[in-house]
């Protein structure tokens, strides 16, 4: 957490070979920094930018799910399901179709349309309490708006880098991706807490839910993107020689604004209709599809992070829980471990990597299906009582599943760690020559197919982490380890057919 992609963790790769650094050890370390120093504005402003609108997106995602069922009173299984089966499937599939439409309008003009239809859907999302009206003029249009978003951003890191900052700048969109993450957990955090999980905050004499407060807090980073897209210079793109100015592209010049998005919008889908023609002719296609479902089951994993923890967590930790500060370790670590584990693996094969990766991240997950009693030594103990009171902010005892959750999510960084990054190493590495964009737009498969089984999660919630009555959390836990095991299980045992041998490296790797 390259191709194109809605917000969301993800390892970006610049498709270029940068010539190496000649200087080694610090000095050549900090060199790759010192590139920068040239950089034109517009390379600052998208770090800006990326930062901003991951805030805005990871804010409203952690919400979803309880404001569809505390101020919209969805239950657990219809909020799963329009989550799980509409929203999130939807975003994916309008992300697949921006590139073309960023492509046909240029970089400028696609911020400021994604920008605007992201302000409009959160302000919707946050002052209405009609149902249809939250639905239809917030969390649908929501989906275009966000969908808008990171094909530009991916686009405007290479635009806006020379050769020899690029490989640098994409190494700090990631980092500033998942700085947004952990700013945007502990502002999650920061609210829940001082309203309440069922509080309200007064403003412009209307009375605003925790829940949709949060949305205003989305949309005060929303309208933060806007001085930083107009500083963007119309048609900069920083070269080798220095800084070029052309006209930015429109595929349609005439006709009225909206006719024009929409014919471009016609062509994308067309485009993208013929993209997977062409590919279902290749027998390597086949073997990648395979692949990629089964990371869908991962995927799983990370996308029950957003759309089932946090409702578990409440209900199992109490109102007011710091879900945010939790789900921090993971970003925390994944800064740290996917450079560190990247560099020491490099001579292995990107599926060996995922296998290794795949297995360390289902295993995690077993631990949330333990007995909540064999933590509770070490929930009393120095570490606990460090990590509830000390970065945790907990009061009073600390539950197991404090333990329990962060001994899961250090387990599951490290997995992710491992097996994230070359997901979309693969994919590029047994693309055909000059399909290597194709293919790798199909690495996104994964979150498509998690988002569509994380759908059925409402009905694990209900049934096993109600928020009324008898749970039984560990069960429901080990229902999703079990999932995941599919993915390094099916690798292994479907490798003879699904492994293609990898550009650059033997097949013993």
């Amino acid at each position: 957490m390259g191709a194109v992609a809605e917000p969301t963790k993800e390892t970006f790769t610049t498709g270029e070979i940068i010539p190496s650094v000649a200087a080694r050890g610090l000095a050549g370390f900090i060199g790759k920094f010192t590139v920068l120093k040239d950089a034109q504005r517009e390379l600052w402003l998208t770090f800006l930018i990326k930062l901003l609108i991951i805030c805005a997106y990871s804010v409203t995602n952690k919400t979803l799910i309880l404001w569809l069922s505390s101020d919209l009173g969805f239950n657990d299984q219809s909020a799963g399901a329009l989550v799980g089966w509409v929203w999130a499937p939807a975003m994916t599939v309008c992300t697949l179709l921006a590139g073309s439409v960023t492509d046909a309008l240029g970089l400028r003009r696609t911020f400021f349309l994604g920008a605007a239809v992201c302000l409009v859907a959160r302000a919707v999302m946050a002052f209405s309490t009609i149902k249809w009206l939250a639905l239809a003029g917030g969390l649908f249009p929501l989906v275009i708006g966000e969908a808008l978003g990171t094909p530009v951003l991916i686009a405007a890191a290479r635009r806006y880098s020379t050769t020899r900052q690029r490989s640098i700048s994409f190494s700090l969109i990631y980092m500033v991706m998942n700085v947004g993450f952990w700013i945007a957990a502990r502002i999650y955090d920061y609210v829940r807490q001082s309203l309440g999980e069922h509080g309200q905050l007064g403003i412009f004499g209307l009375q605003i839910s925790t829940y949709r407060t949060l949305f205003l807090v989305s949309l005060g980073f929303e309208l933060l993107l806007f001085p930083a897209i107009y500083f963007l210079r119309r048609g900069a793109e920083a070269t080798d020689t220095g800084v070029l100015f052309t006209a930015e592209p429109m595929r349609y010049a005439t006709g009225g604004f909206w006719q024009r998005i929409w014919m471009t919008v016609r062509d994308s889908a067309l485009d993208t209709v013929r993209l997977f023609g062409r590919l279902l002719a290749q027998s390597g296609f086949y073997r990648l599809i395979a692949f990629l479902l089964l990371i869908g089951f991962l995927k799983l994993i990370v996308m029950q992070m957003d759309y089932v923890f946090p409702k578990f967590g409440i209900r199992e930790l109490g109102d007011g829980a710091p879900i945010g500060q939790l789900l921090g370790i993971n970003y925390l670590l994944i800064i740290v471990l996917v450079p560190t584990i990247g560099a020491l693996t490099q001579r292995f094969s990107a599926y060996r990597m995922v296998i290794v990766g795949g297995a360390i991240c289902a295993a995690s997950v077993f631990v949330m299906a333990l007995p909540t009693a064999w933590f509770e030594g070490a929930a009393n103990g120095e570490i606990g009582q460090w990590l509830g009171h000390t970065y945790l902010g907990v009061k009073g005892g600390l539950h197991p599943y404090y333990i329990m959750t962060a001994i899961y999510i250090a387990i599951f960084s490290v997995g992710e760690a491992f097996y994230s990054p070359r997901v979309y190493e693969y994919a590029a590495a047994i693309a055909p020559r000059g399909q290597e964009a194709s293919y790798g737009a199909l690495s996104y498969i994964p979150f498509l197919l998690g988002k569509l089984l994380v759908g059925t999660a409402g009905w694990l919630l209900a049934a096993y982490c109600p928020e009324q009555g008898p749970r039984h959390s560990g069960t429901m836990w080990l229902i999703f380890a079990l999932a995941a095991t599919i993915a390094p299980v099916g690798l292994i045992l479907f490798r003879s057919y699904i492994r293609v041998p990898e550009a650059g490296r033997p097949a013993t790797s």
